[in-house]
């Protein structure tokens, strides 16, 4: 029998922002399918939304 190859990470392990259990490589950054569709259904819903500036003359800039 021939042991698996002991590979390194690409990615460092870290909580999965949906339900906060250990990511996978297959998935990352969430531990599963299921935790990376809820997220992709909320940004497609409108849950999630990106602040813009109605008037680009009232913006504030951190120049």
């Amino acid at each position: 029998m021939v042991e698996p190859a002991k590979v390194a990470p690409l990615r460092k392990s870290r909580p999965c922002p949906e339900c906060g259990r250990p990511s996978i490589r297959e998935s990352y950054p969430f531990c599963s399918e299921r935790c990376r569709s809820v997220d992709l259904s909320r940004w497609l819903g409108g849950r999630y939304a990106i602040p813009v500036a109605d008037d680009e003359s009232k913006a504030e800039y951190d120049d």
